[in-house]
């Protein structure tokens, strides 16, 4: 496997913690109607499975790479991200760790949360502080079947021009996250099952025998 394909993997992995995130940041608005709604699902979902479809987009707006798996949640703090196709990946967050295991690559990589979120993440998992105090939040209106809510960071140096969040009748949709490197990163949500039962299991990671195994 290429270094280009492990340095990709790398920067997926960040966007990817900051989306698990947010989904089980719990904020308290004071804003419209799609605003509210978010409010609503967020304090109404202890946990959650789904289905998911990745896209990344580069500079010129065209998709690169397209990918597939199931995501898991569970609160406080733990979720996983399962890549199916077309290559398989495993990112697990449990105990204030992130395990990130390439398949193809027989790697392992271990990061504390605070070193792998980046600083606005991690004031937003901090739960100091809201997103009110750290995003200005719009009414994006309704696209398809979603209603989309951008958030701007209100800090001049975070390292995300904006967030999308998208409902589906008041569930979780969509998310798009824009960087400041030019390039978005979509994940579509299907087969969404809000506070499902979720073995403790599915939240424990052993490093595969033989996999080579980083940890910072």
């Amino acid at each position: 496997m290429s270094d280009k394909r492990a340095s990709m993997i790398k920067i997926n992995l960040l966007r990817l913690l900051f989306l698990a995130f947010f989904v089980i940041t719990t904020p308290s608005y004071s804003a419209d109607e799609p605003v509210k709604q978010l409010q609503v699902f967020l304090k109404s979902s202890n946990s959650l499975t789904a289905d998911f479809k990745q896209v990344l987009i580069n500079e010129a707006g065209d998709p690169y790479q397209t990918s597939y798996g199931i995501f898991y949640l569970q609160r406080p703090g733990k979720f996983r991200w399962d890549y199916l196709k077309p290559f398989q990946q495993q990112i697990v967050s449990t105990s204030g760790k992130v395990w990130f295991y390439d398949t193809d690559l027989e790697q392992v990589t271990v990061k504390k949360l605070d070193e792998s979120v980046g600083s606005t993440p991690a004031l937003l998992l901090s739960g100091n502080i809201s997103l009110d105090d750290n995003f200005t939040m719009q009414d994006q209106g309704v696209d398809g079947d979603m209603q989309w809510i951008k958030l701007l960071p209100k800090n001049q140096e975070s390292s995300f021009k904006y967030i999308l969040i998208g409902l589906n009748k008041g569930i979780l949709g969509g998310m798009e996250l824009s960087d400041n490197f030019g390039q978005l990163t979509r994940i579509y949500f299907s087969n969404v099952v809000l506070n499902p039962p979720i073995k403790a299991s599915v939240f424990e990671f052993q490093a595969p025998k033989g996999a080579d195994v980083f940890s910072d």
